[in-house]
């Protein structure tokens, strides 16, 4: 047998545009193809336009313009611009920025020199240009390598730096930017830095009151009480209670969005227990005290560690190096702030109060059900028929694939079988529902205990207590494109925006997209997600190809099915638009506005064009079953 020499040539070093080209994860987290707000391509304009809100928070530019069409980003600040010497050796060596001097970048973003620098690698095409006192430095790169270096030359410009960038499609593949999730990221850097002026694609984005923006701009329905907004040295709170269930936090360390919380986060749900306890001096349960609770946390920390290159979860446990403790920090803000709002407010004190009493109230009264509904689904998860677990989970905080975890609810057994023979056994999941879900507009989350198929929903994502404990990333609904899966889509929407609206906010629930037709000749086959795809499948195939339209998940067998959940699987993120409340979501689909409806369900139907007819039949069978 030969033997394996390990050998001085086995040793091979990476430059840095190879490293990050190889290990793209290790710098912008995971790829995907845009239809999730932490995918790279996102991240990508996060480390560009960090650049100039930390030029902003020095003093420099109040104006940033950003603009993204035909999968082209560009951003152009107004601050000092990069110093033209080091134009290319800002964007294409590691460990070369400014951000080294913390006396300058105290408690800024980028940290660690590398943001830029992987937006370059992973770029096939990718140009920057800084304007210092009327003279400018453009280069070009592509992959990183340097395409053309342009001499310095005059010019009229106002200071500062321009960027634009394609990423690399042979490293997101069929990626799609949408505009939904770039705008929630340009109003959350608008209330983190207030008279800062960003136009997205020529609309303007101001904030005037920071995180009390934020709150009012998100909230579903009216808070009980108006907004409490504190401010003090390197901390923000806005804090309110809605009508909705769960606990709504949005945090943030120097200015950026830690969607998965952390230390500071904790520290708060903590800090704001105690406070109220000690100032009513009654033991309430922090269950009682946080629930329904919205608030909004922002820290400046100097040299933030992070658990991720992509930063979305702060591991510090001290404001700055051997300074105060986080939770002491935030524990003594609100102790002070927070204790003395509520002596000067007794009327918000007095709503605060009863919200926490009506929520005890509420726990007491479920308790013997939820006793009853735990034991039931514990005996269920031992025969669970309805449940087909993958390996890995969300919680297994050590495994790299803990991202791609996915749970796929389906109706029908054919549906579910085709799925389950051809999913990844490590990391997709299948629940199979048995009929349509209750309608639970209106009810009380008694309901959650009371039906089965949803307290085992319940058990089975582990969300019952709280959303850390969410046990799949991805939730994805995987209903046929007919009436019945619309209105079973539209049930299962209302239990998690009734219940648990959290996994809705946070981006956690999809709608699979599966082929309505396939197209394919002797040499090549192609699945089509709408009619002009299937135009184009006709044409590119030529003359006769064979035509397959597909009615329902149930007739793809599960070898074509491989192809729909996998490397290319098509999923639509459920998005809350800023402009409508949950309330007003379930109240206009689920309520007793018919026709309002009908004509939704007959708008949005993807059938034949010579099926309207059934269409119109269908809608108003479906509002009648319901009033029924």
């Amino acid at each position: 047998m030969a033997e394996n020499n390990y050998t001085e040539d086995n040793i091979r070093s990476l430059d840095w545009k190879e490293h990050i080209r190889l290990r793209p994860g290790m710098y912008i987290g995971k790829l995907g193809d845009g239809s999730s707000p932490d995918d790279g391509i996102y991240i990508l304009i996060k480390e560009v336009v960090d650049n100039s809100i930390d030029e902003f928070v020095m003093g420099n530019g109040k104006k940033v313009e950003i603009k993204i069409k035909d999968g082209k980003v560009t951003v152009r600040d107004y601050g000092r611009g990069i110093p033209l010497g080091k134009v290319i050796d800002c964007v294409s060596q590691i460990n070369t920025g400014g951000k080294y001097d913390s006396k300058a970048f105290k408690k800024s973003v980028g940290l660690n020199g590398v943001g830029t620098k992987a937006v370059n690698a992973l770029s096939s095409h990718f140009m920057v240009y800084s304007v210092r006192d009327g003279e400018k430095k453009m280069a070009e790169f592509s992959k990183g390598e340097v395409l053309q270096d342009y001499p310095v030359e005059k010019t009229d410009e106002p200071n500062g730096t321009y960027v634009e960038f394609v990423p690399d499609d042979t490293v997101f593949k069929k990626f799609v930017f949408k505009l939904p999730f770039v705008e929630k990221m340009i109003w959350n850097y608008c209330y983190l830095n207030r008279g800062l002026s960003i136009y997205f694609n020529g609309q303007r984005y101001l904030s005037k009151n920071g995180l009390q923006d934020l709150l009012e701009n998100n909230m579903d329905g009216d808070p009980l009480y108006p907004i409490i907004h504190l401010e003090g040295d390197d901390i923000e709170l806005a804090m309110t209670h809605g009508k909705t269930y769960g606990e709504d936090y949005y945090s943030f360390v120097n200015g950026q969005h830690t969607t998965q919380g952390g230390t500071h986060q904790s520290a708060f749900r903590e800090a704001v227990a105690r406070v109220i306890r000690d100032f009513y001096n009654k033991n309430y349960e922090a269950s009682d005290i946080r629930q329904s609770i919205v608030a909004a946390i922002s820290v400046k920390v100097i040299e933030p560690v992070f658990e991720s290159q992509t930063k979305t979860k702060l591991g510090s446990q001290e404001i700055e190096p051997n300074g105060k403790s986080m939770r002491a920090f935030v524990n003594d803000f609100l102790k002070e702030k927070l204790d003395n709002y509520l002596h000067k407010h007794p009327e918000v004190a007095d709503i605060l109060e009863k919200k926490i009493k009506q929520s005890e109230k509420e726990r007491k009264e479920l308790s013997g059900i939820r006793k009853l509904a735990r034991e039931r689904a514990k005996k269920a998860s031992l025969h669970n028929k309805k449940l087909r677990d993958c390996r890995v989970h969300l919680t297994d905080v050590k495994n790299d694939r803990r991202e791609d975890t996915t749970l796929f609810i389906t109706e029908g057994d054919s549906a579910s079988g085709s799925i389950t023979k051809s999913r990844d056994v490590n990391t997709q999941a299948v629940f199979s529902l048995r009929g349509k879900p209750l309608n639970s507009y209106g009810l009380t989350k008694k309901v959650v205990y009371e039906n089965e198929e949803f307290n085992l929903i319940q058990a089975a994502l582990d969300i019952e207590d709280e959303m850390d404990n969410l046990r799949y990333n991805r939730i994805v609904i995987a209903t046929d494109a007919d009436v019945d899966g619309m209105h079973i889509r539209m049930l299962l929407m209302t239990f998690f925006l009734q219940f648990f609206p959290d996994l809705v906010k946070r981006g956690h629930v999809y709608i699979l997209q599966t082929p309505l037709f396939r197209v394919r000749n002797k040499k090549k086959t192609i699945y089509c997600y709408s009619e002009d795809e299937r135009r184009k499948a006709m044409a590119e195939l030529g003359k006769n190809p064979e035509i397959t339209r597909f009615k329902g998940l149930g007739e793809i067998s599960p070898d074509e099915f491989a192809n729909f959940i996998g490397e290319d699987i098509r999923l639509e993120p459920v998005i809350l638009s800023k402009q409508n409340s949950i309330e007003t979501i379930l109240s206009y689909y689920m309520g007793k506005n018919t026709q309002e409806r009908q004509e939704f369900i007959i708008d949005n139907l993807r059938v034949e064009k010579d099926e309207v007819e059934e269409k119109e039949t269908v809608a108003e069978e479906l509002i009648k079953e319901e009033q029924e």
